[in-house]
């Protein structure tokens, strides 16, 4: 898993509320295990016509959004179907960071583990931010970690909270199986002294 430490990028503004996990990434595409390649089926059903035609309204299909790695969204991003397809399409899409006043819990848990910042603001600093991503490719924001703060472009910073070891894990690059790696010295010193112990084993 990359690493988050500090990130200054594109914020696409997205101010529609309750975005589930059937927005971000459809059913039909769920069919794979592969973290890679659901980028381009990202927020499906928005992006594109029947035909499979870009809809130009589309805030990512917009020249100015589509290089963007911020999300700023309305409350309850994330809710509906326990997926972790959809942190996996939009890390895949480029998307690095998300902006809201509140989260579904199963997906705000899933963005940490896949390596995406869910951020937590009241709704006045989330209208702050909103407005700051809707000037375009020029308006760049920094969200930086270790100092647990959002800065628009015009330089007015937010304070965010974080849990520790979760921050421990984004700045370290550390997911579940990352994690586990950091022990195996003790792992394989523990499996020395069992198989000296317990050959028959």
């Amino acid at each position: 898993m990359d690493k988050f430490t500090t990130l200054t990028g594109i914020a696409a503004p997205m101010p529609l509320v309750n975005i589930d996990t059937d927005m971000i990434i459809p059913k039909q595409f769920l069919k794979t295990i592969q973290r890679s390649g659901l980028g381009i089926n990202l927020f499906d059903e928005l992006r594109y016509d029947r035909d499979g035609n870009e809809l130009p309204d589309f805030v990512l299909n917009q020249p100015a959004y589509r290089q963007a790695e911020i999300i700023v969204a309305g409350d309850n991003f994330g809710c509906g179907s326990s997926r972790e397809h959809a942190p996996w399409a939009l890390l895949d899409f480029g998307i690095r960071c998300v902006i809201s006043t509140s989260f579904a819990d199963i997906f705000f848990n899933n963005c940490f583990k896949n390596g995406i910042l869910p951020v937590v603001l009241p709704q006045e600093a989330v209208d702050v931010l909103m407005e700051d991503a809707r000037k375009g490719a020029n308006a760049r924001m920094t969200v930086d970690l270790e100092s647990q703060t959002v800065t628009s472009s015009d330089g007015v910073s937010f304070a965010f909270e974080v849990d520790p070891f979760r921050k421990h894990c984004l700045l370290n690059g550390l997911d579940d199986i990352g994690l586990t790696m950091e022990k195996a010295p003790v792992i394989e010193s523990y499996e020395t002294r069992m198989a000296q112990a317990r050959p028959w084993v």
